[in-house]
């Protein structure tokens, strides 16, 4: 299971509604790819429908999909959005990452 912070669900409402999305019905598809400084990299985006291997989540009101292959890295995460003065953004805290690269858009195991 992915959780998501209060701070996360409301950017995330927010940019859903500006990109056209319902937050009541679209989904927050959250990934895992690889690259990135660590190996690994997140992969957010919106979408509208599941696919069929797809794990669905709701936390906080947020209704979140992931992937097969991405859920195995991602069980336990929680989504968080960090808006201060040393940058704004989502971030991932990710209990099965040993190790992230300082922007914390990557990681590894």
């Amino acid at each position: 299971m992915i959780k998501v912070s209060e701070t996360a669900k409301k950017k995330v409402i927010e940019l859903m509604q500006d990109d056209g999305y319902n937050p009541n019905t679209d989904f927050v598809r959250v990934g895992v790819k690889s690259g990135g400084c660590s190996g690994l990299s997140y992969d957010l985006k919106f979408d509208k429908e599941n696919q069929e291997d797809d794990k669905v989540f709701e936390d906080n009101g947020v209704k979140i999909i992931v992937d097969k292959k991405s859920f195995l890295y991602l069980i336990g995460t929680t989504l968080e959005y960090s808006g201060g003065l040393n940058g704004t953004g989502f971030v991932f805290n990710n209990p099965n990452a040993n190790r992230t690269c300082g922007c914390g858009e990557s990681f590894s195991l």
